[in-house]
């Protein structure tokens, strides 16, 4: 028998597998930091007292741009790549609850918090009358780790964990844990905002209270967006994420793990996480709580529970090419929620339904073997998955996914 198809493929696919199974938001996020650092680099531009979140020049020149272009610009390399390998986990989770529209509303919503915070409390330290301070004031911060402080607190807010991992060293109270984790690079890094990181948690807890929803607008209005003709193309895209759960094209595999308790490279064995950045084709069927703070829902696909028996013999059947009287059903369920669009009702495992693989009879068409083998499967993996699936490109995804 021929050895797992998925465990073949190289390096370069399975990097594209992982950067499809990132939401266009949290994407289109990693490249523009990215290119704007390149860029500098390039070019030699390294005036960033022109565009750092300077609160004397916000203040006095009302330079209010530096709210945004603080978050896009970075130091060095190692500032734009710590920051981006800990958005991909963070924001792809919150983008499949939120939607990518509403993300997108959120993340400018609370640089824009973090950034008063940012205002009043080095306004704060510069005239008060007991020890005033203008170092604050004088503070030139950049990079997007702020809105990443905030990000962490929403998370782990949303997950309901009672403790959190600091880099699998130890475990501190889930409500401590952003503040622990700027004591520690406090401690540990040189050059870092404290000002800004502690702002960027001051924003993520007035969010999860309930401070801010009076400035976010109901689902109705982010619908009315992604109906939008100038976004038609966008919301097109498989990686697009609805703000009222699903995507546009209906598959979209997510390659995070809602058991774990730890978010990204800030939390957990730094080895898992290191793993955890390849693709990962299995998902627990654990929904996330319902909470009004996070109305959307991301849609992500997660197969049923079935016995080691089960899955060997389906994957043997399916690779070896060999005929059976009777072929496995597995119905799959999308987000705990939803079931498959198109697809018939599922099957019922006490009624053991079955079909003959002669009556299967579907051959692949190109079209559907082109769109798997864009989503980073191998063309001949997907071929045998579709005929399996009688040509059902949904119940195709989930078989490719049970084998990864």
């Amino acid at each position: 028998m021929r050895p797992n198809i998925v465990s073949e493929a190289g390096l370069q696919t399975r990097m594209g597998q992982w950067w499809e199974g990132i939401p266009v938001l949290t994407s289109s996020v990693v490249v523009v930091c990215g290119v704007i650092y390149l860029v500098c680099l390039l070019v030699g531009y390294d005036s960033f007292a022109e565009v750092c979140f300077w609160p004397s020049a916000v203040i006095s020149r009302f330079q209010v741009y530096r709210i945004f272009t603080s978050i896009l610009f970075h130091g060095s390399l190692l500032h734009v790549l710590f920051n981006m390998l800990a958005l991909v986990p963070l924001g792809s989770e919150l983008e499949r609850i939120m939607g990518s529209v509403r993300l997108l509303y959120i993340i400018a919503l609370l640089a824009i918090s973090s950034a008063l915070f940012h205002l009043l409390i080095a306004l704060l330290v510069a005239h008060n009358p007991f020890h005033p301070s203008p170092y604050f004031m004088d503070e030139c911060a950049i990079g997007f780790s702020g809105v990443l402080f905030s990000m962490i607190v929403i998370e782990t807010s949303l997950s309901g964990a009672q403790t959190r991992s600091v880099f699998g060293l130890f475990n501190v109270p889930a409500t401590w844990y952003a503040l622990i984790l700027l004591v520690v690079f406090q401690l540990v890094m040189t050059n870092v905002s404290l000002l800004g990181h502690l702002c960027g948690i001051l924003s993520g807890f007035a969010y999860t209270y309930g401070l801010f929803n009076v400035l976010i607008p109901g689902t109705s209005f982010f619908s009315a967006i992604e109906s939008s003709s100038y976004l038609s193309t966008c919301v097109r895209r498989p990686k697009f994420i609805m703000c009222t759960g699903g995507n546009g094209a209906g598959y979209l595999p997510t390659h995070s793990n809602q058991t774990v308790t730890s978010s990204g490279v800030l939390s957990g064995n730094i080895w898992e996480n290191l793993s955890s950045w390849m693709p990962q084709r299995e998902n627990s069927a654990q929904p996330v709580a319902d909470d009004t703070r996070f109305p959307g829902r991301g849609r992500t696909l997660t197969s049923q529970t079935s016995t080691g028996n089960q899955d060997s013999t389906l994957q043997a059947r399916l690779l070896s090419g060999s005929e059976s009287p009777e072929r496995i059903s597995a119905p799959a369920a999308i987000g705990g929620e939803r079931s498959l669009t198109g697809r018939q009702s599922a099957v019922d495992t006490t009624a053991g339904a079955t079909r003959p693989l002669g009556q299967q009879g579907s051959i692949p068409s190109d079209e559907k073997v082109q769109k798997l083998v864009a989503m980073g499967f191998e063309k001949t993996q997907v071929e045998v998955a579709l005929a399996a699936a009688e040509g059902d490109l949904n119940v195709a995804v989930e078989i490719l996914s049970q084998q990864g």
